[in-house]
Order: structure tokens, then sequence, then C-alpha cells
């Protein structure tokens, strides 16, 4: 028999639902202990699901929902470009419905380890065309024009697919800007001669007074094909932005972290030294596709030449990250610096989940810089640890008495 609850089991179950809501908000990020010099790793993430707004999931009426149940579900919230306004950092997230449709919501911090609220409404995106079906990962560029552009995927499915095949998509590159991530305007989507377009970055500065763009051509929706890499072009214009020729910058490799693809993660961060920038690299393994996140510096005088390679992967899903919607998979869209030289670098885990890793400008400089590259082989892999060995030894060595004094 069905049991008709009443108004009193309603207002219980609201009141524990909000308690406990923002009891989980709130939540202590406690730093994990795992040292490596590089960067501080947290236990929580610091956006899921779950963090979204209750108003965006339950109908808070009881004559219309009776049992309170969740009327909209809230899949994963992942994804996330990010940027320093007003004190705060905020975070312009993929957040994915049980409808598998992703949109764009803000949400925002004091401290950018915990305590992210989502805004009251997630951003209505105008769409570009009819055809536009979703949009996800926005990368966010605080441009020396004085906007901030949003570039981001904008996928349709594909036209000329077979009437039986439903998933196969094109991947555009959709434009937006703003001024305060609350008013939105939506601009033509890039125009490239690659077939699909995804993961294109910004550049914050003109070159040659031209807007410059990290692109990533590729053949296919999933598989990049004679993709070469992330590539670097310039247009006149954002308001309508097109490209020519992609120049390959940044190549994918055999047997190493990027052979499958790669793409440019947020945009570069100027240093004295040169740009730093964060990217994801992809290679192809019996579980399937392993995403990684990896560093490399260019020239600041010409962002498109790279000066430093450090060798292998700088980050990659470790326990619970390597769970998830599509596991074994780490990728990022955004990081910021603060006054201070803090890094805060947003990445997701395993398509589901959004975590939190800081650094500083100083220490991530001396990892790019300092990082042995790849040798590419096993010879020049063990080549490389016996000199670190051999270097290592002989500071030892030389160092006795006053090393023995520290045991």
């Amino acid at each position: 028999m069905e049991i008709i609850m009443g108004n009193n089991y309603f207002n219980r179950s609201l009141k524990n639902l909000i308690k406990e809501h923002n009891t989980f908000i709130i939540r202590e990020n406690i730093a994990l202990s795992d040292y490596n010099g590089i960067y501080t790793r947290f236990k929580y993430p610091v956006l899921t699901g779950l963090h979204t707004p209750l108003h965006w999931r339950y109908d808070f009426n009881p004559e219309s929902n009776p049992m309170l149940m969740q009327r909209i579900g809230i899949n994963a919230a992942f994804n996330a470009g990010a940027i320093l306004l007003n004190g705060k950092i905020h975070l312009v997230v993929r957040v994915e419905g049980y409808d598998r449709k992703s949109f764009f919501a803000v949400a925002e911090s004091d401290s950018g380890v915990q305590g992210f609220k989502f805004w009251d409404y997630p951003i209505l995106m105008e769409p570009a065309d009819e055809q536009e079906t979703n949009i996800y990962d926005m990368r966010l560029t605080q441009h020396e024009d004085g906007w901030i552009y949003g570039l981001f995927c904008a996928e349709r499915k594909d036209p000329n697919a077979p009437p039986h095949d439903t998933s196969s998509a094109i991947a555009k590159a959709g434009i937006a800007r703003t001024k305060d991530l609350k008013t939105w305007e939506r601009l033509p989507d890039l125009k490239t001669l690659s077939s699909q377009q995804r993961n294109v970055v910004l550049h914050p500065e003109f070159v040659d007074g031209k807007y410059a763009l990290y692109t990533r051509p590729q053949d296919g929706f999933i598989d990049a094909g004679s993709g070469g890499g992330i590539a670097w072009a310039l247009t006149d214009s954002m308001e309508n932005a097109e490209i020519g020729t992609e120049r390959i910058i940044d190549e994918r490799v055999y047997h190493t972290i990027k052979e499958g693809k790669n793409g440019q993660g947020p945009a570069p961060i100027k240093t004295e030294k040169g740009w730093l920038h964060l990217a994801h690299g992809v290679r192809y393994c019996a579980a399937g596709l392993r995403y990684v996140l990896y560093m490399f510096m260019s020239d600041l005088q010409d962002p498109s030449r790279i000066i430093h390679r450090p060798g292998g992967y700088f980050l990659a899903p470790e326990y619970d990250e390597r769970v998830g919607d599509v596991s074994n998979v780490l990728f990022t869209n955004g990081w910021v610096k603060d006054d201070n030289g803090t890094v805060y670098i947003y990445y997701a885990s395993s398509d589901t989940r959004l975590h939190v890793a800081v650094s500083s400008i100083d220490r991530l400089v001396d990892y790019v810089i300092n990082t042995p590259e790849d040798g590419l082989t096993s010879y020049t892999t063990v080549q490389t640890i016996n000199q670190l060995i051999t270097k290592n030894f002989n500071f030892i060595n030389n160092n006795k008495p006053e090393l023995e004094k520290m045991v």
C-alpha cells in the first residue's frame, strides 16, 4: 500500500537535506602528506555533483512534491575554467546532468581549496546554431583587450553520419566573452581548416597585433588522426575569429605520455623566465585512453617557441581519482595565480569531480626548467637516472661531516 506523506514529513526531510548539504559545502579540506616538493594535493574534491544547489535539483513546494523527491539529477561537476576576480577564485564549471547534457555554472571560493559555492543560476549560453547540442570545457582568458574570453567545445551531431549512427559528432571551438561572468556575449564559432577542433585556448596578450590561439587540429571527434599535437595560430579578430595555417609547436611523440593526442589546458601564465604551460597528454593502453597532465615553457617574446620540456607527467590519477564515468583520466582547463605567487591548479578526475593542487610560481618554474627532458628510449632514461645517482653520491662523499650531523 502506498503511503502518502504529509507536510510534517516534507518539513523534516527538507530541514535534514539543507543541514547535510550545508555541512558538506563547508567541509574542511585536508592537505595530503605525500611530498614531491612541487605541489600539494588535497583529500577531498573541491566540487562534485552534490555541491550543486539543492534548488537546482528539488522542488521545494510540498504541494507539487510532497515526498521531496529529486526532480533534476546532477551527475558530475568537473573540467572548470578558473579566474581571480574581486579577490575570490571563480570557476566556470562543466556541470553534467543525468540527461548527459553539460552546461556551465559559476562557483566561487575565498580560499581556493574549499568552500566553493555555486551562484544561484547556471549560465544560459546562447547556442551558435540550432544544431548545437552540448557545450563543455571552458578555458577562461583575461585578455589585454579588456574582455574575459571563454573558449569551449561546442558539439553537434555529425550530419554525414548514417541514420543508424547516433553517436558520431563534430566538435567546434565556441567563443563567448564577458566582463563579470554574469552577462555573456556569444560570438561566432572559430573558423578553421581542421574538421574538428577541441581544446582551443586564447593567449592572454596580443602577438604581432593579433589574437593568438593554441589549437588542437584532429580528424575525428575522438582520434587525432593526422593532427600532430598542440598548434599555434593567429587571427585578426575574436568577433569573427578565423585561422588558416595551424603550426604544430608541441607534437605527439611515440611511446610517451602524449603519443595518442595532447591539448593545451588553461591559458599560460607569464613569468620572468617564460610562459608556463599546463597541458594534457593521452596514450593508448589495455584499459583504453589514459590522460595525464604535463608542463612546458615557451619564450616570452615568442610564445610559440618552446624552451623547456620536462619529461614525463606532472600529475596523474591516484587512488579514488582513477575511478569515475571515464576512468584513469586527469584533465585540466583552469588554474589561477594569486598576488602572492601561489598557483591553484584545478584538475578533474575521471570525468566526475574537480580537485585542486597548490603550488607556486617559483616551484613550477624550477620544475619546468630543471627537470630532465624525456630521452625517448629506455637507454637514455637509465642514463639520466644514473647521472643523478652519481651526482648525489659525489655530494654525499664531499659533505659527509655535515650530513652525518643531520642524521
